[in-house]
C-alpha cells in the first residue's frame, strides 16, 4: 500500500507556476511565497507532482513533463478537482470571462464566473479556484492567470469554451520556457 499523499490542487497550481519564464532558480521558501503556501507546502507539492509524473524530478529545478500535464489537464483535472459553483460574489473574473478567453469568446449575458476575493473588481458568479490562494497568485503573475483561467474552462466550460481553452493552454504550455527547459 502507498502511504504517500496523491497529487493536490496546489501541486497543479506549482507546476504551473514553474512554467513562467521566471520559473527556474526559485527557492520552495519564493515559490511558496509567491503561491501562498509556506516552504514545506512548496516542497511537498514538488514532491507529489513528480511522484504523478507532473514532474520529471521532485526539485524546483525540474522541468515540468510537458506531454503528462497537458494530458491531465486537458482530461483528468476536471474529475480530480471539481469545480464548485456558489451565489453572486465579489471577485477576481475566470473562464472565459477572464483572457485570453474574453477576447475569443463573447459573453452570454449571465454573470460572469470569478474567484472570489474581497479586492477583486467585478461581480459574478462564484466558482471555486483550484486552490485557495489562486486569486491571489494570479494578480501578481498575468500568466500564471491565464493559465489557471483556461483551466477552469476546461473545468466548468460548455463544449466550445473547453475546446478553445485546450488549444489556448496547448499552446501555452508548448511555448512556456522553451530556452530554459531541461526536459526531453
Amino acid at each position: 500500500m502507498n502511504s504517500e499523499p496523491s497529487l493536490l490542487p496546489q501541486d497543479v497550481v506549482l507546476v504551473l507556476k514553474l512554467l513562467s519564464p521566471s520559473g527556474k532558480g526559485w527557492t520552495y521558501a519564493e515559490i511558496g511565497e509567491e503561491l501562498g503556501m509556506s516552504a514545506s507546502q512548496a516542497f511537498l507539492s514538488a514532491s507529489r507532482a513528480a511522484t504523478s509524473g507532473l514532474l520529471y524530478f521532485p526539485a524546483l529545478e525540474a522541468s515540468p513533463n510537458r506531454a503528462n500535464l497537458k494530458e491531465f489537464l486537458i482530461h483528468g483535472v476536471k474529475y480530480a478537482f471539481p469545480v464548485y459553483r456558489g451565489t453572486l460574489t465579489r471577485g477576481i473574473p475566470t473562464s472565459y470571462a477572464a483572457s485570453p478567453l474574453n477576447r475569443l469568446i463573447s459573453n452570454s449575458g449571465e454573470p460572469p464566473p470569478v474567484w472570489p476575493y474581497a479586492e477583486g473588481t467585478v461581480r459574478g458568479a462564484e466558482l471555486s479556484p483550484l486552490y485557495k490562494t489562486v486569486p491571489k497568485a494570479a494578480q501578481r503573475d498575468p500568466q500564471l492567470y491565464e493559465l489557471l483561467a483556461l483551466i477552469d474552462a476546461i473545468r466548468e466550460g460548455r463544449a466550445r469554451e473547453r475546446e478553445i481553452a485546450i488549444r489556448e493552454l496547448t499552446t501555452r504550455i508548448d511555448s512556456a520556457n522553451q530556452s530554459n527547459a531541461n526536459s526531453p
